[in-house]
């Protein structure tokens, strides 16, 4: 009986020392790498020039479909068929699908 004790208070301790050691491993080293990551971090204002590119280069697709005949409505039951024609009426490029 004392033997199993002493194996359950060994296993115990063992595990609870590794619970304490990895998460030091798990931390990161800020000091170069962190300065460098802020540094390329783009600002406030790229960002949202940048929402803005990709805004408008999104409508502009959208706009380039609709011309092609492209109908976009919220039950469409021709809708993966009738896209890639107006992607190809378009020539913008094919879906995921192909």
């Amino acid at each position: 009986m004392p033997i199993t004790r002493k194996l359950i208070v060994l296993f115990a301790s063992a595990a609870l020392g590794v619970g304490a050691i990895a998460p030091a491993f798990a931390q990161t080293d800020t000091g170069a790498t962190g300065a460098a990551a802020s540094a390329a971090k783009p600002t406030k204002e790229q960002r949202k020039q940048a929402r803005k590119e990709a805004r408008a280069k999104k409508n502009a697709e959208l706009k380039k479909l609709e011309d092609a005949g492209y109908k976009p409505t919220a039950n469409d039951p021709n809708y993966p068929q009738d896209i890639q024609n107006a992607e190809k009426k378009a020539g913008i490029g094919q879906g995921a699908s192909q």
